[in-house]
């Protein structure tokens, strides 16, 4: 179950960083709410996933969906730039995660 935990605050840090994008600086009410409601409940799962997990493996498990969901909310959505260079460290990142994730068993 901590793992799920893990994974949900995950998705939900991309969530609220997708939020944070379209508040435009927290001037559009909506997606700033939705930002603060996601950043808390993001970090409240992280913190009941803690319980079990090893700090380090669950931090970088957090941030790595985090890092990567928002990476691709943003080629997605965004129409941010695809190039070699970011999808080579994207790729990077989702084998430092597996790694982590593995060595964590």
């Amino acid at each position: 179950m901590p793992w799920i935990y893990l994974l949900v605050a995950g998705i939900l840090e991309i969530v609220w960083a997708y939020a944070m994008k379209l508040s435009q600086g927290f001037t559009q009410l909506t997606p700033s709410v939705v930002t603060i409601t996601a950043m808390i409940a993001s970090f409240g799962l992280l913190g009941i996933a803690m319980r079990t997990i090893p700090l380090g493996t669950a931090y970088v498990i957090w941030t790595g969906i985090g890092a990567i969901g928002a990476f691709l909310i943003g080629i997605i959505l965004l129409a941010e730039p695809v190039n070699f260079a970011r999808i080579f460290s994207a790729l990077l990142i989702v084998s430092g995660l597996i790694m982590m994730q593995l060595s964590s068993k």
